[in-house]
């Protein structure tokens, strides 16, 4: 188990990292204490890493272990769609017919669509992926994109563990070890890279994070404020459950990724992201809000002395 001095962690791997006066730095230890404590209580293995945008701070727990991902490696996925309409290989407007062959398990909408009539754009399949996590709607992607492509653009940002191996609902691929997978800090980084336009250009990476930011039930917002714009993918499998996104905090957007596997109840791992994340965001709501010395000044309160 990894010690409160090894947790909270500022990060060198940025160009530029602005340094924490002495009692931000005693939040961000108080949010280390914390996920710190929800490792502890929960019975299954817990990876966390938080990114500061603004400021390059991060916060990791066995942030290099390698965890299932389940349906958040699509992130990765319609990164790479993405990626091939900026090279002019794909377009999101092309159309697509919905086969019968395309259906398997946990397809909520392709499911209850006129196979061999209707028609998607693959930006349709894309928001079908982010919405309700339709897993043809996803298998259609990964034969359009090429699972090999993601494999590639992930090496090409330097993701060495973050890899898509088999299609969605092939318990046969997973039974001989073929795995979704990748770590809390590889995730960290693809959001990062997403964010700063170093996968694709501006205009794209707009949409992308609109796209992601489509509502879905998941881990990271329920103990989040109603109406804070969050591009977050989630995942779900038996003794596993993720979840990965960027949460825009006005002034201050953060990275979280929080992964949780070998659990003895699935609901405990919802929880345990829930708390991590509602934690993070107590930090960086304040962060944002508060003067260095930690004055808030929130609107109708400026006669206060």
């Amino acid at each position: 188990m990894k010690s409160l001095a090894l947790l909270f962690l500022l990060s060198t791997a940025f160009a530029q990292v602005t340094p924490l006066n002495p009692k931000q730095e005693i939040l961000w230890e108080k949010l280390g204490s914390t996920v710190s404590e929800v490792d502890k209580a929960l019975d299954g293995v817990l990876g966390v890493a938080i990114l500061d945008v603004k400021s390059g701070q991060k916060l990791v727990l066995h942030e290099d272990e390698v965890f299932p991902q389940a349906s958040s490696i699509k992130i990765a996925l319609l990164a790479e769609l993405y990626h091939q309409v900026q090279t002019g290989k794909l377009k999101l407007t092309d159309l697509y017919t919905v086969q019968a062959s395309d259906l398997v398990p946990d397809s909520v909408i392709m499911g209850g669509l006129t196979a061999g009539v209707t028609r998607l754009t693959l930006r349709d399949l894309a928001t079908m992926v982010v919405a309700v996590s339709d897993n043809s709607a996803t298998n259609v992607l990964m034969d359009r994109v090429g699972m090999e492509n993601v494999n590639a653009l992930m090496d090409s940002l330097g993701l060495k563990q973050t890899r898509l191996r088999r299609k969605m609902m092939d318990l046969k691929a997973a039974q001989e070890g073929r795995e979704n997978i990748s770590t809390p800090r590889e995730m960290m980084i693809l959001l990062e890279d997403l964010l700063s336009g170093k996968v694709v250009n501006r205009e794209l990476t707009k949409d992308f994070i609109q796209l992601l930011s489509t509502h879905k039930e998941s881990f990271i917002p329920r103990e989040l404020p109603d109406g804070l714009k969050i591009a977050n993918k989630p995942g779900e499998l038996e003794g596993v459950r993720n979840d990965s996104g960027v949460v825009f905090v006005e002034n201050r957007p953060y990275v979280i990724c929080v992964m949780t596997t070998f659990l003895r109840n699935e609901r405990d791992g919802e929880a345990a992201i829930s708390k991590v994340s509602g934690a993070a965001y107590r930090l960086f709501d304040r962060l944002a809000r508060a003067s260095e010395y930690g004055r808030v000044i929130s609107p109708g309160n400026s006669s206060k002395p």
